[in-house]
């Protein structure tokens, strides 16, 4: 019984955000609860999808508000192909404005495709380097 309640509550918190459309927000909540059940895990999480060491993704946690932001100095980074030094700066400096704001301090554009992603909270955490989405519809041509 005790397994079964957390595994239903992340099962409810995970699919709300994807059945509301939260959008960035949404998502960004979503990783904070993740990471918040298991802080090693989203460190090493985090490290794996960035390609960065778990004390890099530690360090930074502790000059961030919450999980999620630490995931965004990530993110940003790689999508502005700028060090998460920079974006901490930049982060530090305009966190009260949005990750908009801050996206486009970074030098990411209005109407680019990594700024609609941001928008919409089209982002993924836990992808490893390199893995891409799913784009087909999941049906497989059968060979004769």
């Amino acid at each position: 019984m005790k397994r079964i309640i957390p595994a239903m509550l992340m099962l409810i918190l995970c699919c709300v955000p994807a059945i509301a459309g939260g959008g960035l927000d949404g998502f960004l909540n979503n990783v904070n609860v993740q990471a918040k059940a298991d802080l090693g895990g989203f460190s090493t999480t985090v490290s794996a999808q960035f390609g960065v060491p778990v004390p890099q993704v530690q360090a930074i946690l502790t000059r961030v508000d919450t999980p999620a932001d630490a995931f965004m100095v990530f993110q940003l980074g790689q999508m502005a192909h700028k060090p998460p030094e920079v974006v901490v700066q930049t982060y530090r400096t305009h966190k009260g404005k949005g990750w908009g704001v801050i996206a486009k301090e970074l030098g990411i554009k209005p109407g680019s495709k990594e700024f609609h992603a941001l928008k919409n909270g089209d982002l993924v955490y836990g992808r490893a380097p390199g893995d891409e989405p799913s784009k087909g519809n999941g049906k497989r041509k059968k060979h004769r």
